[in-house]
């Protein structure tokens, strides 16, 4: 065969091959990778070119920090359910705010139950003092026995020692009155027969008694048996006791008729606290206690 039946006719196409800037059939075309291959520097079909991301990437890279919340814990975080150190949990500020409130209450109410006790004790003790001071009271003066110690002013002082034992105090009306051994007597067995086994009486002589401390229910027990109730005290000024030679010219009323034209009689009665005086206007003889 010659060359000119093999070459081909003038514009026609070389045997199998495909016209100019035409792909053969099942061929590429020209620029483009054949199927199922990349091109030259494009990404592999399924994956993104290098740089980008690939369809889904980014709901990947956004569940992420989902991932901890589904119970995955990112690096250097504490697990699911825990705190991170050195801070606190739910609860724990609330818990721990509230122990030491519980421990206030608890002492908080221990101090009330405390205090309402020792009211009650001293309660209960202010009333037992009353009645023993209630019961010395009413003893009555062997002297003059429509008076009592209390309303005479020769009761200083009533005592609760111990919860039982009974201190009473008493200051006689002048030294060596001969009627304070049968005051004690007297308030023992007041006391004695108010439940009061034990009972003390102490004497005091300072500050000494004043016919001042007679309170004013006395003075008219006083008035209204017919004794005439002391006046006032002079008062003397601070320093040396004059010496006056001359008896003092008292002015007493008397108890029967209120008249004050009296004379004194006698400057000792039955006991030496009171004189003996006599009403002109009534002409009756009545008792006085002298003031002292």
């Amino acid at each position: 065969m010659s060359r000119a039946t093999v070459a081909a006719a003038p514009g026609t196409a070389a045997p199998r091959t495909a016209p100019p800037g035409t792909a053969a059939p099942g061929a590429a075309a020209p620029g483009t990778a054949p199927p199922g291959t990349a091109a030259p520097g494009a990404a592999a079909p399924g994956t993104a070119p290098p740089g980008t991301a690939g369809p889904g990437t980014a709901a990947r890279a956004t569940a992420a920090p989902g991932a901890a919340a589904r119970g995955t814990a990112a690096p250097g975080a504490a697990a699911p359910g825990t705190v991170p150190p050195g801070t606190a949990g739910p609860g724990t500020a609330a818990r721990a705010t509230a122990a030491p409130r519980a421990a206030a209450a608890e002492s908080g109410g221990g101090s009330r139950r405390d205090g309402l006790e020792r009211a009650r004790e001293v309660a209960a003790g202010g009333a037992e003092l009353a009645r023993v001071r209630a019961v010395a009271a009413e003893v009555m003066d062997p002297e003059l026995p429509v008076l009592t110690l209390a309303d005479l002013g020769v009761l200083r002082d009533v005592a609760l020692e111990d919860g039982r034992r009974v201190v009473v105090t008493i200051t006689p009306t002048y030294s060596g009155c001969p009627a304070m051994a049968v005051m004690r007597a007297d308030l023992r067995a007041g006391l004695r027969a108010a439940g009061y086994a034990d009972v003390e009486v102490r004497t005091v002589l300072d500050p000494p008694w004043t016919t001042d401390w007679i309170s004013d229910r006395g003075r008219r027990a006083l008035a209204a048996h017919g004794v005439a109730p002391p006046g006032p005290v002079p008062r003397r000024p601070a320093g040396p006791v004059p010496l006056t030679l001359v008896r003092p010219r008292r002015t007493v009323a008397c108890p029967r008729c209120g008249s004050t034209d009296t004379e004194e009689t006698s400057e000792f009665g039955a006991t030496a606290c009171k004189a003996l005086r006599r009403c002109r206007s009534c002409a009756e003889p009545f008792e006085h206690v002298k003031e002292i």
